[in-house]
């Protein structure tokens, strides 16, 4: 039977037909229907954990008990799993074990561009990387078993186009695995002090020579033959594009890309003309061809930022040139959503002219005009390490001016330790923790601070206010963000306290909580003055309908208005209103 499915979607079922039994993520586009997947199979435990470094650990505490599980995340999160993954290629495994690093060339929804096949050749572990669902689902089952019979972790590279489009796969049974789920006892392989680490590390060196001579022959790695005057050596979504632009060119398309096949490359590159080579992002594989001595051209730099795309390949191997975007292709900017309960508070922050050290996260949407109220953005729970490091080398009289904003699930990702390192060398900071009760920039995904797991059921309730306390702010609110009047009072008060201030907003995210949807908002066209205010807020549902130097009244579109009431506070005219108190002139 075959079913259509996303490569995520493929992964998880690859995942369920291989027996997996344990499953852990954090929330992170392009990867985050793996595990939402993964969730609906009841034969596999799956969890949201608090960040990448937990979900890997968890899984490896799992695949130490001979159960096959894996860990998905996006390509940065990767960065915050480092620590054990460098150490799990030393160890090894019983069970299989599988990690998914979802790159996004493009960077559609990241602040970075970053190739994850670099941590594959770091960590001397192997690395799959699928061309479609179909590969998704295969090489994932394939990768469980190449884990358990090399005695190592295996990453599957999937990037942005291979996670979310669909194509028809061949679905199976599950395998139920006939082991006994245990922990065996074994130092010398689980303990990592040095003594054994150094042996493990030799072990290592020969599992590597091993998967090179495994790479020769391995049906992940297939040469397509076709007319000989044109070679291409390529991997993962690059594949489908040469197969659009390139259909009778000879292809080697790689599958197993770390280690990558010397010999296979080079009686490939002895078959055919010009040879090139194909690749998302850094030339990863261009450098291995070159360094077995064979000429080869790889795509010019100007192509090294972004994705690869059937029209860069015409340009430069055709020798075509790149059409340019309508201007009705260009996409709208991102905006935070009708209702946003962070809105007011970046209102706020940008009234009172603050030095706002942003986060990741749908907050992070702040920076856009007319807001203008986040000043850094690097990475999950930076923002409170930002501004430690600021508030102790920028005078005493500035130090109050910088805030620090980070969101519920950020701040239980990577925040709490910022925090505790706020406090512990007297940091003098306010701190604005915006709980909307969710991981909203990914979807909505439950957090220990929502009380519920990946499957809904109830659990412990994390409270930030008594964890704020705990690591020893000076002082700890919470506020309603929809009140702006108090809000602003709030952080003008925290802002002239010395020590760490602490700021709790208290509204859902308006998207998982419909129920706070009021009626919404119009215009009285005969008591508004066209002075603008309410487009301050950047609220997407009201529209300015002024041309040139001609005002005119904004209008309020009651399909996308949910009530919030905040663009009735920041008008002085009381020209908005509910709908069902606006007159008949209201818009």
């Amino acid at each position: 039977m075959k079913k259509l499915l996303s490569g995520n979607q493929a992964i998880a079922r690859g995942a369920y037909e291989a027996g997996c039994k344990f499953a852990s993520a954090y929330p992170g586009t392009p990867s985050t229907e793996i595990l939402e997947t993964l969730a609906a199979y009841d034969e596999i435990y799956s969890e949201w954990s608090p960040n990448e470094k937990v979900a890997l650990e968890a899984a490896t505490g799992a695949a130490f008990s001979n159960a096959r599980s894996l860990a998905a995340m996006k390509h940065v999160g990767v960065n915050v799993a480092a620590d054990p993954l460098f150490t799990l290629s030393y160890t090894g495994t019983r069970g299989g074990i599988v990690i998914i690093t979802a790159d996004d060339p493009g960077m559609h929804s990241s602040q970075n561009e970053q190739d994850n096949r670099h941590y594959a050749i770091a960590a001397k572990i192997p690395m799959l990387e699928p061309s479609d669902s179909q590969e998704a689902k295969d090489f994932t089952m394939r990768a469980f078993e190449l884990s358990e019979e090399y005695d190592a972790p295996v990453l599957l590279r999937t990037t942005t186009r291979i996670a979310h489009s669909e194509c028809l796969v061949e679905i199976g049974e599950r395998v139920e695995l006939d082991r006994d789920y245990a922990f065996e006892r074994d130092q010398a392989k689980f303990v990592m002090v040095p003594a054994h680490a150094r042996a493990r590390h030799v072990l290592v060196e020969e599992r590597m020579r091993q998967l090179a001579e495994y790479a020769e022959t391995c049906k992940e790695n297939v040469v397509e033959e076709r007319k000989t005057d044109i070679g291409i050596i390529t991997s993962g979504i690059a594949y489908q594009y040469v197969r659009e632009v390139l259909p009778e060119a000879s292809i080697l398309k790689i599958g197993l890309v770390n280690p990558l096949p010397r010999r296979l490359i080079r009686d490939f590159a002895a078959r055919v003309g010009k040879l090139y080579v194909i690749e998302e992002l850094d030339p990863i594989i261009e450098k291995h061809v070159r360094s077995l001595g064979i000429e080869v051209e790889g795509k010019p730099d100007e192509f090294r930022c972004g994705e690869i795309g059937p029209a860069k390949i015409r340009s430069f191997i055709l020798g075509a040139s790149i059409p340019g975007a309508s201007p009705a292709a260009k996409a709208h900017p991102p905006v935070m959503c009708p209702g946003c309960p962070h809105r007011g508070i970046f209102h706020a922050l940008n009234r009172l002219k603050l030095l706002v050290m942003g986060d990741i996260g749908c907050y992070t949407l702040g920076v856009a005009p007319p807001l203008n109220s986040i000043d850094t953005c690097v990475d999950m729970g930076a923002s409170i390490s930002h501004a430690v490091g600021a508030s102790h080398v920028v005078p005493p009289e500035r130090q109050k001016a910088m805030v620090a904003v980070i969101g519920d699930s950020t701040f239980i990702h990577s925040g709490i330790t910022g925090l505790i390192n706020a406090v512990y060398n007297k940091a003098n900071l306010t701190l604005i923790i915006l709980d909307n009760r969710t991981t909203a920039m990914t979807g909505g995904q439950p957090h220990p601070a929502t009380g519920r797991t990946i499957k809904g059921e109830e659990t412990f309730r994390l409270d930030l206010v008594n964890i704020c306390r705990a690591c020893g702010a000076t002082s700890v609110r919470v506020i309603d963000p929809y009140d702006l009047t108090a809000s602003r009072a709030a952080i003008e008060t925290a802002t002239r306290e010395d020590g760490v201030s602490v700021l709790i907003t208290n509204r859902p995210c308006m998207l998982i909580d419909k129920s706070a949807w009021n009626p919404p908002y119009r215009i009285d066209e005969e008591k508004c003055s066209a002075c603008k205010a309410c487009l301050t807020l950047g609220c997407p549902a009201i529209v300015d309908h002024s041309t040139g130097a001609e005002k005119a009244a904004p209008e309020i579109n009651s399909l996308l208005c949910t009530g919030c009431g905040l663009c009735g506070q920041v008008c002085k005219f009381d020209a908005i209103v509910p709908r069902e108190t606006a007159t008949d002139t209201t818009r």
